[in-house]
């Protein structure tokens, strides 16, 4: 693979992410069959890409390794879950800027779990995120529903920090796409409970954007990530990425005319700019 092509796969691996929110925005289900509709559609394409490449699913498995993943998978489930009650509840624009505190989470985790000790760096990209959620929060009415939906977006960096975390762990020695085809069965299985009584509802246009969910914004979005590490630094990766919430803001914006106001971008441009720095951090 080329440089330019690489460059190429992350490009479209972010813009797939970005997506990610558009589609909780038009199906019309609730967030956890949404959840479980991502994860049905998204083992079936992992599962198709790992015959394809001649990658076994099942190599170097084993039980601790099952439950692991099962662990992790239902991290997953929950990032998922609040991801999408948050673009239900608030908007796309800001679900998407509500899970990009991740990175701070990531800090403030390694600190407490880890008992990593947090530099100057890490305060200042802290107090970055910080200060962007202050001007990203439509107001501090707990009645207000953009409000209510930045605190699940919130959730759902949280939830992503730590199965990020957990994944240095679960994810040690295992092929990356045998890590996503498994946590993606853990997250089907986590999330099959709550959606028995709601499955029969789902519309056959819901079931066709779940689909594409699935497929590109789950299943083909990993595979051009992964694929782009092959030529691409952590460093670049992490950069374009960090893109994603420009990309969610943008179709918000053509899509469903969900402008974001001048102190929205600002906050946004603030908590990007920490999520960029953060990832040259950390790939430096």
């Amino acid at each position: 693979m080329t440089h330019q092509r690489a460059l190429a796969y992350i490009h479209v691996a972010a813009v797939l992410f970005g997506l990610t929110g558009v589609f909780g925005e038009v199906i019309q289900a609730g967030a956890v069959v949404i959840t479980l509709g991502r994860a049905l559609f998204a083992v079936v394409s992992l599962g198709l890409m790992a015959r394809l490449q001649g990658r076994p699913i099942l190599r170097e498995m084993n039980r601790r390794r099952y439950l692991t993943l099962l662990g992790s998978g239902a991290l997953l489930a929950v990032h998922w879950v609040t991801f999408f009650v948050s673009v239900k509840v608030g908007g796309i624009a800001v679900a998407t800027l509500g899970f990009a505190s991740f990175p701070a989470f990531i800090t403030l985790c390694e600190a407490l779990f880890f008992k990593e000790r947090i530099g100057l760096l890490e305060w200042l990209l802290l107090g970055l995120v910080s200060l962007g959620l202050v001007l990203v929060t439509p107001s501090f009415d707990f009645a207000d529903e953009g409000t209510i939906g930045l605190v699940w977006g919130l959730l759902s960096g949280l939830s992503f920090a730590l199965l990020a975390i957990s994944n240095r762990y679960a994810a040690r020695g295992i092929d990356p796409l045998q890590v996503s085809f498994w946590q993606n069965i853990a997250v089907a299985l986590c999330a099959l409970p709550f959606s028995l009584g709601a499955i029969g509802a789902v519309s056959p246009s819901d079931w066709f954007w779940l689909a594409l969910l699935g497929v590109f914004c789950t299943g083909l979005s990993h595979f051009l990530f992964v694929s782009s590490l092959a030529r691409l630094n952590a460093r670049t990766a992490g950069l374009v990425i960090a893109l994603e919430p420009v990309y969610a803001i943008a179709f918000a914006w053509a899509l469903f005319a969900q402008q974001p106001s001048a102190r929205m971008m600002i906050g946004a441009l603030l908590i990007i700019a920490a999520s960029v720095i953060s990832s040259r951090r950390k790939s430096g």
